[in-house]
């Protein structure tokens, strides 16, 4: 109950009613992408600073290695259950989706544990880049497959530039750049530096924040029609694969023995679903799949079940389980 009185929470739902009611409220794309920027570099830098005093450890590189493996096996197995009523091409695009990464799900589940004074690793955030490629770069591999089957077309020279453009486009992306400088930075710059840089990366940030998940909400609420007259797996997959999906990070971090904070905030890596970076990508990569579908499924429900519910449920089953 307490995370519906956060006031980041509330101007989420407000967005959501504003969009739902048809208001003429909106954030201006150029304030939006801003707010964006300044999350992620506020973000990079609270990491960089955390990892300055902690080293690189053991559990560090537990957590990393635990990250790589969930963004590698989580499209794998979206895509063979989806592909049991959809088509390749869509299976592969909601795969991809919900194989990466919310960056503002992830943002608000650290200010989530920060409310209750639970600890976790600046590391994360490094965490968080690396499940960022991965399930991109296997849908564009499973949706070549699929074009291969369906052309006489050469599949090996295909599928080669599609991955190398996608590696460049993955590895070369602002926002991802942004966060691993920033992350250096506070690495570098240390205890002098998180000092000078607190009232922009810790001062400003929960308003900043809040500014940012009002317009998330309203784009959820205008995502929801996108859904009109799609199979019935999407609606469940998009509420069901979270859970799953987050089950499946705590047990690994059980087995590896990860403290609570990392492992909340895996879970709720895994969980998330992107509605940014992988979009951007697959509208070039997968043109044969409607944007709509997995914008939608991501944007449309994933997220504000996440944001409302899907953070403190994954933060208690955690403490119950650990």
């Amino acid at each position: 109950m307490t995370n519906f009185l956060d006031p980041a929470i509330l101007f989420f739902i407000f967005g959501v009613f504003a969009g739902c009611v048809k208001s003429n409220l909106e954030i201006p794309p150029q304030i939006s992408r801003f707010l964006s920027l300044y999350l992620l570099m506020a973000l990079g830098l609270k990491g960089g600073f955390a990892l300055h005093k902690s080293g690189f450890t053991s559990e560090i590189a537990f957590s990393l290695g635990l990250a790589i493996l969930l963004a590698t096996i989580i499209p794998l197995i979206g895509y063979v259950i989806l592909r049991r009523k959809l088509s390749a091409f869509d299976a592969a695009a909601i795969a991809a989706t919900y194989g990466s990464v919310s960056a503002v799900t992830f943002i608000t589940a650290t200010q989530y544990l920060d409310q209750f004074n639970i600890a976790y690793g600046g590391h994360m955030a490094a965490a968080m880049a690396l499940m960022e490629s991965p399930a991109i770069i296997l849908a564009i591999v499973l949706a070549n497959r699929a074009r291969a089957s369906q052309s006489t077309a050469n599949p090996q020279s295909h599928q080669a530039s599609g991955i190398s453009k996608i590696l460049h486009e993955s590895f070369t992306d602002g926002a991802q750049l942004l966060l691993l400088g920033s992350m250096l930075v506070g690495l570098v710059s240390g205890d002098a530096g998180q000092k000078l840089m607190a009232p922009f990366s810790i001062d400003l940030f929960k308003g900043m924040l809040a500014f940012f998940l009002l317009d998330m909400g309203l784009m959820a609420a205008r995502n929801f029609k996108g859904l009109k007259g799609k199979p019935s797996l999407t609606i469940l997959y998009a509420i069901g694969s979270p859970l799953m999906h987050a089950l499946l990070a705590l047990v690994l971090c059980k087995l590896v023995g990860l403290p609570l904070g990392n492992t909340v905030l895996l879970m709720v890596l895994a969980s998330s679903a992107s509605y940014i970076a992988v979009p951007a990508v697959l509208r070039h990569a997968l043109p044969e799949v409607n944007p709509a579908l997995y914008m939608g499924m991501s944007l449309g429900i994933t997220f504000p079940f996440n944001i409302i519910l899907g953070i403190p449920m994954y933060t208690l089953i955690a403490k119950q389980f650990l």
